[in-house]
This record gives structure tokens, sequence and C-alpha cells, in this order.
């Protein structure tokens, strides 16, 4: 692999954290835990990425299609953990239906990072990539992925919202 290879690193997301308004949060990326490709992304490896690409500008892909846009992005951070991600699927689309309904039915429940590497070490005692410097590009909801500690872990729903404005009218109206 050179260095400035395109990637995906993946991570799961759990149904239950999909809202019906198709808002999420989860991880994009676990710091020091080793994908099923043997690369394991560092901390602060997206810290230059995002100071350059803003949450909006990462694309929120389905499968890493570039021609299939779901959602967008409204919070990208780095944290203790990992890449924290907050977005919304786009429910006005039908891939954005369509990725609502298979997470809210746990068919799907993966993040998937794809970038290109900017820095990266080989640590020969363990066979890993380490991954140092990151240009993150798209985040994608996908069926299977590297990383399967990934997860969207918070999902909102206005749905239910609504159910609870209307209970709570009808009973003030009692």
């Amino acid at each position: 692999m050179t260095a400035l290879e395109d990637t995906r690193l993946t991570l799961g997301l759990d149904h239950k954290s999909v809202q019906e308004d198709g808002s999420f949060s989860g991880y994009g990326s676990i710091f020091a835990e080793t994908d099923l490709g043997r690369d394991q992304v560092q901390a602060g490896a997206f810290r230059k990425s995002l100071m350059l690409r803003p949450a909006q500008k990462v694309r929120m892909l389905r499968e890493h299609n570039p021609r299939e846009p779901i959602g967008v992005w409204t919070e990208i951070v780095e944290d203790a953990k990992g890449l924290r991600v907050s977005g919304r699927l786009v429910l006005d689309t039908v891939a954005g239906r369509e990725t609502h309904a298979l997470l809210k039915a746990g068919a799907m429940d993966t993040l998937s990072i794809g970038y290109r590497t900017k820095s990266a070490r080989f640590d020969k005692s363990t066979g890993v990539r380490l991954l140092d410097e990151i240009d993150l590009h798209e985040i994608s909801i996908v069926t299977f992925g590297m990383l399967p500690s990934a997860t969207i872990t918070s999902v909102k729903s206005t749905q239910f919202a609504e159910l609870v404005a209307a209970i709570n009218a009808a009973r003030s109206s009692l």
C-alpha cells in the first residue's frame, strides 16, 4: 500500500439509535482498534483534515457510492474514543428513506470511512499499519464493515415527538 492510497475503514451502528427524522450519531472510527484489514487509526489522525473540511463537506454515502448521497453530516469531531459523528438522512430521497428503513430494521448497521492516507507507519511486531494522518473524504453507511465497533449510538424520532405532543394535547383538553 502506498502512503497516499484511498482506503475505507468501517464501524458498526446500533439500529435502535436511528430516529424517525433520520438523525443519528455514532462513531466512524475508534482509535487504537485494529480493523479486519490490519489498519489502526491513531488519535489525532483526523485533526488536520477536519480543520480543512468541515462536517458539511464530508459526504454521507451509502456503500461508498458517490452517485448515492443519502444525507448530511452535522458534526464530526475527534474525542478520546475516536471519530464521533452526527448526521441526518435526507428522507425526501428514495435512497435516504430506504437507508432509514434498513437501519431501523437492523439490516444495515455499520459506518465506513473513505479517506486518503497521508502518514502511516508499519508495526512489524504486530503486522498492523498505524494511520497517523488521514484526509477524510466521506463516511458511508454500509452493510459489512472492516471495524465492527464503529456504530450508530443515538437516533432522534420526530414521529415519537409528534405522538407525545398529540397525547399531551389530548390530555390537556380533558
